[in-house]
């Protein structure tokens, strides 16, 4: 097991061949990142998905945000997306109507009608600036890593399939052995495993399949 603290060095240390795969990554992130790198990486499987969400050690509701209030959130392009989705969800910015929800920038911000300051600052730093911010969109993986609960989340996204995590291989090993075995997260040992330490995440397709067999 290798640790990385950026979405950054995973690929490239996977495309070099220091990795056999990765797991860290949704398809928009991953189809991006190889297309402008110029990376032949590749999708394997999904795997359950802690969501992106928004916490605040200041305030106990979102119903305290106030004019002026600070709103940390992911400064790479996909994620930052995804909480400015749920801002004009929340109905505290509104975005072009043809804004694309899976591109969306700040340039797509037509009203903030509560002055609320957006702060971007790169994922992983994003914990830690909930000592200084009023709010912080955290993605699932540096929230648990940081200690914050999925549970104490002030709300969480509803999480679509272009945000499920994969785990990535090199193209060309796609049906290598070790791939296949890789692809054991589609066990329902596996199953088992998620719902027992995973509580929160996202389940994928394959899992909600095997849990609807499962009822009468």
């Amino acid at each position: 097991m290798v640790e990385f603290n950026d979405y950054v060095q995973p690929n490239f240390a996977l495309a070099e061949g220091s990795l056999d795969a990765n797991v860290f990554q949704h398809s928009v992130y991953l189809n991006k990142f190889a297309r402008d790198h110029k990376l032949a990486l590749a999708e394997l499987v999904t795997i359950p998905t802690a969501p992106i969400a928004i916490y605040s050690r200041r305030h106990r509701s979102l119903d305290e945000a106030r004019a002026g209030t600070t709103v940390a959130l992911p400064n790479d392009p996909t994620n930052q997306a995804r909480a400015l989705v749920m801002l004009a969800q929340l109905g505290w910015i509104a975005l072009r109507p043809d804004a694309d929800p899976v591109k969306a920038s700040e340039k797509d911000i037509v009203r903030n009608p509560r002055g609320i300051k957006l702060l971007p600052l790169e994922a992983a730093q994003l914990p830690r600036a909930l000592q200084d911010a009023d709010y912080a969109f955290v993605n699932g993986n540096y929230a648990l890593a940081s200690g914050l609960k999925l549970a104490d989340a002030l709300r969480t996204e509803t999480i679509s399939r272009n945000y499920v995590n994969r785990v990535a291989v090199r193209s060309g090993d796609l049906n290598k052995p070790f791939a296949r075995d890789i692809a054991a997260y589609r066990s329902r040992a596996f199953l088992a495993w998620t719902e027992q330490h995973n509580p929160g995440y996202a389940k994928t397709d394959y899992q909600l399949a095997m849990l609807a067999q499962k009822k009468p």
